[in-house]
């Protein structure tokens, strides 16, 4: 996936990116990935920024199963329990954290969504991701 393309006449982007250009030949779908760990446990419950990371860490762990990166993801849809402004703060610092432990710019083409739940009721964020790999 190449990096976000600046694309005139839309406003700035501000941590994600309007354009994205798919470039590989093999599509990578992944179910919604949520704050858990390996053993299904919810990480950080009624914590936003903690699931946040985790959530991209189980990104990473399922993207480096079907051989993909962070480098590959050509579209994510966050899903967030209850979205309201204030709740920009906590997602990217979860965001942060994450990209600072696994060392990756998690951000590329990205759309938000506010949704009433998810799975279970301690579950507060969800990641929809799509890779292309050469």
């Amino acid at each position: 996936m190449a990096a976000g393309v600046h694309t005139a006449g839309l406003v700035e982007p501000q941590g994600y990116a309007h354009v994205g250009i798919a470039t590989g030949t093999r599509t990578v779908y992944l179910a919604g990935q949520v704050g858990q760990d390996a053993d299904g446990a919810v990480v950080g419950v009624g914590d936003l920024a903690a699931q946040t990371e985790q959530a991209l860490v189980n990104v990473s762990i399922a993207l480096d199963a079907a051989g993909a990166s962070f480098d590959d993801v050509a579209k994510t849809t966050i899903y967030v329990v209850g979205w309201t402004r204030e709740m920009m703060g906590p997602l990217f610092e979860g965001l942060g954290r994450a990209a600072a432990r696994l060392e990756i710019d998690p951000v590329g083409p990205t759309t938000l969504v506010g949704v009433q739940a998810l799975a279970t009721p301690e579950i507060l964020v969800e990641f929809d991701v799509t890779a292309v790999v050469a």
